[in-house]
């Protein structure tokens, strides 16, 4: 994935899944279709700058800049970005503050703090994350996020 300036490395290595507990599912979730990062900015790294072109990207790290992806952005717990942000799925478990739009699908983890607009066809958001800004989106589901639940009793 090509990005025009950096001021601090930003990794651009295949790797794993991102550190949330987002466990497996069925097919609904953004990182159940994601096998793998094309681009990863590590937890200890700033990078300044635009990134675009295709394929999936993870974000420890942060970023300060704009962004326009065919694939998938995660901005995984702990991570950070400024900036605008437009990708085909996004999924948030850090912090934001800019305007996301995902062409397909957003979801918003209970880790979340967004500061800015959100738009989307289809935005999950998880009980516990925090949105301050306008919200534009065709359908809006608000969920328990059962996977990080304890396992209960009778």
């Amino acid at each position: 994935m090509p990005a025009s300036s950096s001021s601090t490395t930003a990794s651009a290595s295949v790797s794993g899944e991102p550190s949330i507990n987002l466990g497996k599912s069925k097919g609904r979730r953004i990182l159940d279709r994601v096998e793998g990062f094309a681009t990863s900015v590590g937890p200890e790294a700033i990078f300044r700058g635009s990134i675009g072109g295709a394929g999936h990207c993870i974000v420890y790290g942060c970023v300060e800049g704009d962004c326009d992806i065919d694939g998938t952005l995660v901005v995984a717990e702990g991570g950070r970005w400024v900036g605008e942000v437009v990708a085909n799925n996004v999924l948030i478990a850090g912090q934001v503050e800019g305007s996301l739009t995902a062409r397909e699908k957003m979801e918003i983890i209970s880790t979340a703090r967004i500061h800015g607009k959100l738009t989307s066809r289809v935005i999950a958001i998880a009980e516990g994350a925090v949105h301050d800004g306008e919200l534009q989106m065709g359908d809006v589901t608000r969920f328990a996020d059962r996977r990080d639940a304890e396992p209960r009793g009778c």
